[in-house]
């Protein structure tokens, strides 16, 4: 299993739901491979933003060494699942990946622990630290949900 997370600038969110998701697989013994990318270029090479570090490091999770990437057409090959932090970053990936764009693959990850809200995960950026802690706890109790849901069960798209 395959899953990559993506955000804006691959610094705030998607780097907590990956380091999360990583968490919660290896505590249910599942061997997944977790990644996370953002749709624009501006932190390519950056380490997670300070706060999500922090509020991460709070929980036990260590996303220091992680480090921002663009989110690539080539990567609806390389996942069998493409989580979106919000439609915007659903909109920029399609526009990213032109005809690689996979729907089937693709969806907001709050979708999982709130089936059909269609709710984004809010943007932290320019807030205080409780922003990011109230992150943090949307993408536990959805991770929680994605480890439950795909847990036993092969989640590749033939």
């Amino acid at each position: 299993m395959k899953i990559l997370m993506v955000c804006l600038g691959n610094i705030c969110r998607s780097p907590l739901a990956e380091g999360i998701l990583e968490q919660k697989a290896g505590e249910a013994g599942l061997s997944w491979e977790i990644d996370s990318a953002g749709t624009n270029g501006y932190h390519i090479g950056e380490a997670p933003h300070r706060l999500s570090q922090k509020v991460a490091g709070l929980h036990g999770i260590d996303i220091s060494q992680q480090r921002a990437r663009a989110f690539t057409a080539v990567d609806f090959d390389r996942y069998d699942r493409i989580y979106a932090m919000a439609e915007d970053v659903i909109a920029g990936m399609r526009r990213i990946a032109g005809r690689k764009f996979d729907a089937r693959k693709t969806g907001l990850i709050l979708d999982e622990s709130n089936p059909g809200s269609h709710l984004d995960v809010p943007d932290p950026w320019y807030g205080p630290e409780s922003g990011y802690r109230e992150v943090f706890d949307l993408l536990d109790r959805a991770c929680t949900a994605i480890v439950e849901k795909y847990g036993g069960r092969d989640l590749s798209v033939s």
